[in-house]
């Protein structure tokens, strides 16, 4: 597929890493020359230095037989008038674009369509942001947590700690324990090195464990791997953009909220627009103020601001003023590995869960949703199985049967509804939506394959 990026950025060039490998020719635009050569000396793929939003660039980039066009530079504008000029000019058959203004997104259904800004699929980072710490904070203890089939499939990342009921016995006492509950353990990561899990696999503390059940198995499975946390009742936002003020909005009904924006107009605003959230005109690495309301009270105190250092500094000195857990947003990738489990409890990247929404776009085959896990390295997809058991390599045959890439697992599948947890006497029908975990995400495009139904397939 021939697939034009426009925008050399965090986001651009993690988008060109993920596809440069999967057969995939891939024209990078940028107006930063430094950007463009350091991606071109590091993968197999053209650049173009210039405006993303010029014909004349554009055309050089190859738009006129381009299959894909998506669009993440820091403007907008730039993206959605790039988006007009794929259409217009060159038809480009799939455009996507990241769109951060609220008041964009506001009026998307009226905005994005042919008859105004011809977009396929937009891309609103701050949103999913929100969306992802919302899932994790009804799911405390988790470290990722991903829904599939509608919400009815759920992939949960946990570290298994001392004291609960599975650390030190094999992974298939897990039955034993809850008979009447069906999960799967789909990865184990252990001291960052990936374990094939078997039946036989023993669970040991600090263990990064990933399993899918259906999504109201959840917390049982939760609590057989680590002592069941409490759920966040206090809870302390720091940032006061878009991301906070969704936080507060979605928390402030059944939880106690308090939230720190440094900007007093900012402050003003949210105070007036937030029901039942105490708003605060100060800044979070002020000790006195934190010891003021009580930080050492503070179930999970959650940090969104643009600035990396201070989220990461305001939440250390939150956690030993005695806040109970921290969250962190982190736009460095490079940070993320060194903070999480290390001086802090979790780390979000909008980057991943940007590369996540985009993903799921791109991809070939029949391909629903595409969760970028582990800071990128891992991936869990959700992929139709279409055709029948003379065209598909995979329909009408049992999961032992399949040829899968190494380090690949299938967790469960949906049928008409019904979440059926994987086994290797599962056989798959045509239809069924297919949850699966790739350790390593290189073995996408084998997936994709394995799955595309073929007339001429024997």
């Amino acid at each position: 597929m021939k697939i034009i990026i426009l925008g050399a950025g965090q986001v651009g060039a993690s988008l060109a890493e993920n596809l440069v490998g999967e057969n995939n020719d891939i024209t990078i635009v940028d107006s930063s020359h430094e950007q463009l050569q350091d991606l071109q000396d590091r993968f197999d793929l053209r650049v173009v230095q210039g405006n993303a939003s010029s014909p004349s660039t554009l055309s050089e980039a190859g738009a006129d037989d381009a299959d894909m066009l998506i669009a993440v530079t820091n403007s907008d504008e730039i993206n959605m008038v790039a988006c007009q000029i794929a259409f217009t000019l060159f038809n480009v058959p799939k455009k996507i674009a990241r769109i951060r203004s609220q008041s964009m997104i506001q009026f998307e259904d009226k905005l994005f369509k042919s008859d105004a800004f011809p977009i396929d699929h937009i891309i609103a980072p701050e949103k999913l942001v929100s969306d992802y710490i919302f899932q994790l904070i009804e799911h405390p203890g988790a470290l990722q947590v991903a829904h599939f089939a509608e919400g009815k499939v759920g992939l949960v990342a946990i570290k298994a700690y001392y004291g609960g009921s599975l650390v030190g016995n094999a992974i298939s006492t897990l039955k034993e324990h809850m008979p009447n509950i069906e999960a799967r353990v789909v990865a184990i990561f252990r001291r960052g090195k990936a374990i094939r899990p078997q039946g036989t696999t023993i669970i040991e503390a600090d263990d990064e464990v990933f399993f899918i059940t259906a999504s109201q198995h959840i917390k049982a499975i939760m609590s057989e791997m680590q002592k069941l946390e409490h759920p966040y009742k206090r809870i302390m936002i720091i940032g006061g953009g878009y991301i906070g003020e969704n936080l507060a909005k979605r928390l402030e009904k059944e939880n106690s909220v308090k939230l720190i924006e440094k900007n007093f107009k900012r402050a003003e605003y949210l105070s007036e627009t937030l029901s039942n959230t105490i708003v605060f005109c100060g800044d979070s690495s002020d000790q006195e103020l934190l010891i003021e309301e009580h930080i050492d009270q503070i179930d999970l105190f959650i940090t969104v601001t643009n600035d990396d250092e201070a989220n990461i500094m305001s939440a250390m000195l939150a956690k030993r003023l005695g806040a109970r857990k921290a969250m962190v947003l982190i736009q460095r990738t490079a940070y993320v590995d060194l903070i999480q489990g290390n001086i802090l409890d979790i780390a979000i990247s909008p980057q991943q869960a940007t590369i996540s929404a985009l993903l799921t776009h791109v991809r070939k085959a029949d391909l629903r949703h595409v969760y970028s896990l582990r800071e990128g390295v891992a991936e869990a997809i959700e992929i139709i199985a279409r055709g029948d058991n003379m065209t598909s390599k995979v329909v009408g045959r049992e999961l032992c049967q399949l040829k899968l890439p190494p380090g690949t697992s299938i967790g469960a599948i949906v049928r008409n509804n019904e979440v059926l947890i994987a086994h290797d006497n599962t056989m798959l029908e045509s239809d069924d939506h297919v949850i699966l975990f790739l350790v390593n995400k290189k073995y996408i495009s084998d997936i994709e394959k394995l799955f595309q139904p073929s007339p001429f397939f024997l």
